[in-house]
């Protein structure tokens, strides 16, 4: 059976102008150089990340690894949409959301979840200025006055822990720094669209400097309910984020302080039913954009508030750095569902409850702690070693139309143990190794649960006890990696890593009279080879990769059991395989193109 393939080139191949106008630098007669100016200009800027935990050219990394600059990200995001429209803008990489503008999920090499609890797990992590989001609300913290945006493919478990066996996504806004610098934009569009952001920073004094940023962003309800005559009620939102960080900065350490928020009031997903011609994918006559008729009460009504805040000191050494990264996040909210996509259409047709889920997080809290120490780069032997504690909890009430409200409350502590080394053997080939140690132990209790509503009309009404539950599992993650450069601009690379995703409760199924469902951890095996290139006198950036990957106990979600409810399963098997190709090119000074293509095949 297959359980995803996908096949796509991506078109949408990107232009950015770099510069207002398209010119010409003149040669200072007081400069002597054999280097043509204008040849120089055409360039493409060295792309820094930190895929490695440490800051390094994106070419020298022998990860397959995908990157937007903040350019290329303003002119995604630009009408405002929310973290799903990076889907198919990076090869290789899908986002979707059941849950409006909230609960993102995310597919790398066709690896991903469509779970769609408050507490699911993803096997993409999200990582936002070197803090991981896990929850699916964290995920869907907005985004703005980003630096840069990179996608780690590939299993990433030695440095950035459980849940890493698709890849990472990685968020860096942009820091303070001692120039004053400041922007305003603001864009508008149908629909009462309107989209504010802006960013001011600068030094305070010599050594420490500021930057608050902000964003807000409107769309008017446009979506009629039909059910009840009521016009323009839903479709609309309203959010509101921002951030301010403080930087310190001497010669014996940098201390980086951030705190952030958001506000989100808008609509859930509209579900619509009888839409889809039989046997096919095609919209029929019933299908009216503007129109849904919904019989439930709140107009699939869905707020949200989250803050958070970090503080990272990097301590420089003899030779060393000593990194430390303290954070919490905390969230609550929900919204509300039709989830039968309206009312009855025939006429006289037998009454029955409403199929709307109403889904609040309540009280969730996610503390974080990393530890690292790595040494400098400048001998031909690297290391870093390093400790990361989590420790996460919340509660979740389901309220639907068919049984009662039930209240679940889940719990989840980890910590790990890492270290990896890079050798360069010669100034051609450097080998990289890595280990991680992870224990990681998820707990699961029912608070208040009403009794099934049918239940009750025909006399049979009884409340299930279900115990708690505890799991604890610990697993070994592990990467081995060459790169070997064929000459000063193409290297090869070739990796070989193993990662796992944690065990899993779903507690949704309780809401629905049917037991929790519990998922082992799933682990994989990735391999993976590559060329990095810069070609054309660095005017041109080819990078490709192939992989293959064997994953063992892979976590589904399945519809089944006497309720017919979405519950947890591992399955026994699956293999994937494929390719990702990413190009920018420098045609003119001021004018690029970037784009790429992937294929991959998974099945289990």
């Amino acid at each position: 059976m297959t359980l995803f393939t996908k096949s796509a080139v991506f078109s949408a191949v990107q232009a950015a102008l770099l510069g207002a106008t398209l010119g010409f630098s003149p040669v200072l007669l007081a400069q002597e150089s054999d280097k043509d100016p204008a040849a120089e200009e055409k360039k493409l800027e060295k792309i820094t990340i930190t895929a490695q935990r440490r800051s390094q050219s994106i070419q020298e990394v022998p990860i397959s690894v995908a990157t937007l600059s903040g350019e290329k990200f303003d002119s995604i995001f630009v009408s405002g949409d929310d973290i799903t429209a990076l889907a198919i803008k990076v090869p290789g990489l899908y986002a979707e959301s059941s849950n409006g503008r909230a609960a993102p999920r995310f597919y790398i090499r066709g690896l991903g979840n469509t779970d769609f609890d408050l507490a699911a797990s993803q096997p993409v992590s999200i990582v936002m200025d070197d803090v991981v989001m896990e929850n699916v609300i964290l995920k869907s913290f907005p985004l703005f006055d980003v630096q840069q945006v990179e996608v780690i493919r590939g299993p990433q478990g030695t440095l950035f822990g459980r849940n890493t066996t698709a890849g990472i996504i990685k968020f860096d806004s942009v820091k303070p720094r001692q120039d004053f610098d400041a922007y305003l934009k603001t864009t508008a569009g149908t629909l009462g669209t309107a989209h504010f952001e802006g960013a001011v920073g600068g030094g305070l004094t010599d050594s420490l400097s500021a930057r608050a940023s902000f964003l807000s962003q409107h769309r008017s309800n446009w979506i009629d309910n039909s059910f009840t005559g009521q016009n323009d009620v839903m479709g609309g939102y309203d959010e509101r984020a921002g951030r301010l960080q403080f930087l310190y900065e001497n010669e014996q350490f940098d201390a980086l302080f951030q705190v952030h928020s958001r506000n989100y009031d808008g609509t859930s997903t509209m579900f619509r039913k009888n839409i889809l011609s039989p046997g096919s994918n095609k919209l029929n006559q019933n299908y009216d954009r503007d129109v849904v008729a919904y019989d439930a009460p709140g107009n699939n009504v869905q707020r949200y508030d989250a803050w958070g805040s970090s503080l990272k000191f990097d301590f420089h050494l003899d030779g060393m750095t000593l990194t430390s990264i303290s954070a919490i996040e905390k969230a609550a909210g929900g919204g509300i569902g039709d989830i039968d996509g309206g009312n009855p259409d025939q006429a006289g047709a037998a009454a029955v409850p409403n199929a709307v889920t109403e889904d609040q997080l309540k009280d969730l809290k996610q503390v974080t702690q990393e530890i690292r120490l790595a040494s400098d780069t400048s001998t031909a032997l690297s290391w870093q070693v390093g400790a990361f504690y989590f420790d996460s909890s919340f509660g979740v009430n389901t309220i639907d139309g068919f049984f009662g409200a039930t209240e679940v409350f889940h719990g989840n502590t980890s910590w790990a143990l890492f270290g990896q080394t890079s050798y360069q053997v010669n100034d051609k080939l450097t080998l990289t190794g890595g280990l991680r140690y992870t224990d990681d132990e998820k707990t699961f209790s029912v608070g208040q649960q009403n009794v099934d509503g049918f239940a009750l009309v025909i006399g049979a009404a009884q409340i299930q006890q279900y115990d708690p539950i505890k799991v604890r599992d610990d697993q070994i993650s592990w990467e081995l990696s060459a790169n070997y450069r064929l000459t000063n601009s193409t290297s090869v690379f070739g990796r070989v890593a193993e990662g796992f995703r944690a065990q899993t409760i779903q507690g949704r199924d309780v809401a629905f009279e049917a037991p929790p469902s519990v998922a082992g951890a799933e682990t994989i095996t990735s391999f993976e080879v590559g060329t990095k290139s810069d070609l054309l006198d660095n005017t041109l950036r080819l990078n490709a990769a192939l992989f293959y990957y064997t994953i063992d106990d892979i976590q589904l979600s399945a519809i089944g059991g006497q309720t017919q409810g979405n519950q947890l399963i591992n399955a026994d098997k699956g293999t994937g395989y494929g390719f990702e190709v990413d190009f920018d090119y420098r045609v003119l000074p001021n004018l690029s193109f970037g784009g790429g293509f992937s294929y991959n095949n998974t099945e289990l």
